[in-house]
């Protein structure tokens, strides 16, 4: 009997759950699940539950000592306790978030002790890595010269389920959306050159990206480009960018708020508890004593009366005398409060994954310039059992019963760019529906793989 222990229920988790407790007679599995909370997720599965608060060392370290393997599906900043408890009692850890710096730290510890830490295996960071590596290293094999990597990711809202001028949902953190870019400027590098693109530009150089039978989106360039080129040995490849995609319209909109200063985090608002959101709008502008606070917007930012964005803006309803009802905010938590009633995913919804690579290359016979593109589409079941939680989870699943079942005999740190990682992945998640399309190009024709 082994024994997995699940730190996290929340909404991502679905699917993982479902996953592990589906195979749980079958490999002879204890599965238990702990969280902050009561889960009624956890209880529709049937599965071992306690509550717990991971900051408490002992209980957590009574939890950690008896299992065999440790899921991590909290927030990223908690996995750090995590990992103390593991490393103490010599277990090995699965999480789908990014490989911090801190977590990095621990990778001698865990490879004196024999143990396999897996990170950024989920969506994004996961898939992206998985998929982008299964074409990089066969575009190499085949001896061909990559010239060009692209890789976009975007969470939305299924056609079915779009309702609204955003053409937009929240499937995940609401907070991570309205910081979108800040932190530094988007870096990549283009045609062998090192570009920036600051936040206030962010979502005016926006990429069309077209998609078969799923129409265009449109995709803003992601903080950091520069680490995939390690991470995805593309050393000497002159183009490497990753980014966001969304579909058009939203970033130009997006913008606005951008510009206005309505997503900065680094200050509270005065009086916001009493405020509006058409007062919260007004103070970031100039004082008149006759324009209307909408005309005023549209002017100081140069937006045309017949402006598609204008629509956007008025559905969003920041111009209605209805309080905010904070007692403290930041702008952006303004923002998040009113986003997150506007743009809520109702339990009918449906959302919707869309992962989009281009590969350029110079064919090794032919010397012809060739464009290999790799797409993935997800569509969520319900507003529960999402694309997102589909995505983030069955990979962090699937790779839970390999190594449990010993396929996967690695020892040390890793995230899924290592070809006996990634291929079984794969290989299985194509039965639960996400599976790649491929398209390649040459000399302007177009051939269907």
């Amino acid at each position: 009997m082994k024994n997995i222990l699940i730190f996290g229920a929340g909404r991502s988790s679905v699917f993982l759950l479902a996953y592990l407790a589906e195979h749980a007679i079958k490999y002879h599995w204890n599965i238990k699940v702990v969280d902050a909370a009561e889960s009624e997720l956890v209880k529709s599965f049937h599965l071992s539950f306690s509550i717990l608060n991971v900051k408490d060392e002992f209980a957590r370290d009574q939890e950690v000592r008896a299992a065999d393997l440790v899921i991590s599906m909290l927030p990223a900043r908690f996995h750090k306790l995590v990992v103390q408890s593991c490393l103490k009692f010599s277990k090995s850890l699965l999480t789908a978030s990014y490989e911090s710096k801190e977590m990095k730290l621990a990778e001698e510890e865990v490879k004196s002790k024999g143990l396999f830490f897996l990170n950024e295996c989920g969506l994004d960071p996961g898939l992206d890595h998985m998929s982008a590596m299964r074409m990089i290293n066969q575009i190499k094999a085949d001896g061909h010269q990559l010239e060009a990597f692209e890789s976009f990711t975007g969470g939305l809202v299924a056609p079915e389920s779009d309702d609204n001028p955003w053409h937009y949902k929240f499937s995940w953190n609401p907070r991570n959306v309205v910081l979108a870019g800040q932190g530094g400027p988007a870096k990549f590098i283009q045609n062998g050159k090192i570009k920036y693109i600051p936040y206030n530009r962010l979502f005016r150089r926006t990429e069309l990206i077209k998609i078969d039978k799923f129409g265009w989106f449109e995709g803003y360039a992601n903080r950091d480009s520069m680490s995939y080129i390690e991470k995805y040995g593309l050393d000497g490849v002159p183009t490497v960018y990753r980014g966001t995609l969304r579909r058009p319209g939203f970033c130009k909109a997006w913008n606005i708020f951008v510009q206005l200063g309505a997503t900065s985090d680094d200050y509270f608002i005065d009086n916001v508890e009493d405020m509006t959101y058409r007062e919260f709008i007004n103070s970031f502008l100039y004082y008149h004593a006759a324009d209307t606070i909408d005309l005023k917007l549209y002017h100081s930012l140069q937006i045309p009366m017949d402006s598609e964005i204008i629509p956007k803006l008025e559905w969003l309803g920041i111009f209605e005398k209805r309080k905010i009802g904070l007692k403290k905010a930041t702008p952006a938590q303004v923002m998040e409060k009113l986003l997150t009633e506007k743009w809520q995913l109702m339990p009918h919804d449906k959302d919707m994954i869309v992962m989009w690579h281009k590969f350029e290359y110079f064919d090794k016979d032919s010397k012809n310039k060739r464009e290999k593109n790799s797409s993935l589409v997800v569509t969520g079941e319900s507003g529960e059992k999402t694309a997102m939680a589909k995505t983030v989870g069955l990979p962090l699943a699937v790779a839970a019963k390999l190594y449990l079942t010993g396929q996967l005999p690695l020892v040390g740190m890793y995230i899924p760019t290592n070809k006996e990682i990634y291929e079984p992945i794969l290989d299985e998640l194509e039965q639960y529906g996400i599976k790649f399309s491929e398209t390649e190009k040459e000399s302007g024709v177009e051939i269907q793989n």
